[in-house]
């Protein structure tokens, strides 16, 4: 899962950013000195805790998944609905986001998001009924929508030119974090319930402490950023300038020109618009080329199945005959893979370029991907007696892990880092906006959909997920424009 913005209306300090960038880039403040340096790492990571959590939640489902069909004795088709609704939430979050970060600001935003966190964590621990679960999920999407756009945008805010790029890696850095934690979590307490998600710990079932267990680590959120400033472009827009300036010697240090810098935020918040959905049509399909660009990268990014790999693992692999404490450590296994190939790519984006990483990436995945699915066709048996030869199974998991590291290096973050460059000033929160809703659209329908693709032919619906990679490809090579080392305002 990974962060983001789906805003159709991106208030005023969105659509400004780029252009505020620029501004700054021009001015070349000086960088920050060690101690204001390690003050900006600090309120950037509290920032990134929202990164953490929409990791936590977004993948914690996966162990939880076979604990809730035992218990609420539902099929796939229901266990389905209630994994992917928290997508409809995240799109709803993400849409409301920007509109209460301008009316109450970015820190009381970043502290409803941890409330919102633990509540949809204590609720999901104890759901009378397989829908109310459903309800609670919602809760938690919404909260994952809100920090998937407040946390990168507050970074960006807070952070000196010098070091904005590697600061808001931090972001995607979490994410990937989170999503290990969940993992581990899940492993921990299957394993102290005697390896059955529905046995009892401290009279409450396996399953039920790993969605409840979420409620820590957004407690931890919200205690973070009670100790965070206010972002100064937030303050400088409701007219608290002194506050601004304070913020602004804190994370840029004592060398810099307070009043320059307040007047250079000021006048880019009263030159800046927002963007109408009318600015994106052209062409012969109704929108623009390069917001099709963007939406196709979006798509692909989802349909080469990655996030069947972070929700459904564990059903994944126990639908061919490994047991659900085995396929909790594999989970876990992927999720460190996860981790290694997003630090590489963080290593790398910058470096060797945008599209060779992505070109890589797919040729990889596609790979990978086409040996998982080769595998797979030689499950015997369905549901719960489905089995794997040994040797296959062996086969299938290293393309498992192989799939997570090529996706990680390349797709997993080229994308995020494209959709932020590709488009023209004049378009670019919009456009992002479209692109991102697309993306998660696209996550809701592989999410929705898996259950029942695994239950009619496994193997096929690897082959449809290897088809996306291999296509993907072409897309790259001949849709998509090397950004590395252009200015934003090249972009057109």
């Amino acid at each position: 899962m990974e962060w983001h913005g789906l805003l159709f209306t991106r208030p005023s300090w969105w659509a400004a950013g780029s252009r505020e960038l620029a501004l700054s880039t021009s001015t070349q403040p000086q960088p920050a000195d060690q101690a204001h340096l390690g003050h900006v790492v600090f309120i950037s990571a509290a920032a990134a805790m929202g990164g953490f959590l929409f990791g936590y939640d977004s993948a914690v489902i996966n162990g939880a998944v076979t604990g809730i069909q035992k218990h609420f004795g539902v099929g796939n088709g229901e266990t389905a609905f209630v994994v992917a609704i928290a997508l409809l939430g995240s799109a709803a979050g993400a849409v409301v986001a920007g509109r209460l970060a301008d009316q109450f600001g970015r820190v009381r935003t970043m502290l409803l998001a941890s409330v919102l966190f633990a509540i949809s964590g204590v609720g999901s621990m104890f759901p009378p009924s397989i829908q109310v679960l459903a309800v609670w999920r919602v809760v938690g999407g919404v909260a994952i929508g809100i920090a998937s756009v407040i946390a990168p945008t507050y970074i960006a805010e807070v952070a000196p030119t010098a070091y904005r790029g590697r600061l808001a890696s931090f972001q995607q850095l979490a994410i990937v974090l989170g999503i290990t934690v969940s993992q581990l979590a899940n492993y921990a307490l299957n394993q102290a319930a005697g390896g059955d998600s529905t046995n009892h710990l401290g009279g409450v079932q396996a399953w039920q402490w790993m969605l409840g267990v979420e409620t820590i680590p957004a407690l931890v959120y919200g205690g973070m950023a009670l100790a965070i400033p206010e972002s100064p472009r937030f303050l400088i827009a409701n007219r608290k300038d002194d506050q601004a300036r304070k913020v602004l010697r804190e994370v840029e240090g004592e060398g810099v020109d307070l009043d320059a810098r307040v007047a250079e935020i000021r006048a880019v918040l009263n030159t800046s618009h927002r963007p109408r959905l009318k600015e994106l049509l052209g062409g012969r399909f109704g929108l623009l080329p390069i917001v099709w660009v963007g939406i196709g990268a979006s798509v692909f990014q989802q349909f080469v199945g990655i996030n069947v790999i972070f929700y459904y693992s564990s059903f994944l692999w126990q639908s061919v005959g490994i047991n659900e404490s085995n396929s909790l450590l594999i989970s876990l296994s992927t999720s460190i893979v996860n981790v290694v190939g997003t630090v590489v790519a963080i290593a790398l984006v910058d470096r060797i370029g945008r599209k060779p990483l992505a070109l890589a990436g797919s040729a990889g995945m596609a790979l990978a991907l086409g040996t998982a699915a080769w595998a797979f066709s030689f499950r015997q048996g369905t549901g719960d007696t489905a089995t794997l030869d040994d040797t296959y199974a062996t086969v299938a998991l290293v393309a498992a892990h192989v799939f997570v590291f090529c996706f990680a290096f390349s797709w997993g973050v080229v994308v995020w880092v494209l959709l932020g460059e590709m488009f023209p000033n004049k378009i670019r929160a919009l456009a992002l906006s479209v692109a991102a809703s697309a993306q998660w659209i696209a996550n809701w329908a592989i999410t929705v959909s898996f259950p029942d693709l695994a239950d009619w032919n496994l193997s096929a619906t690897y082959v449809i997920y290897a088809v996306s990679a291999l296509l993907s490809i072409p897309f790259v090579a001949f849709c998509i424009k090397e950004t590395k080392g252009k200015a934003l305002e090249e972009m057109g």
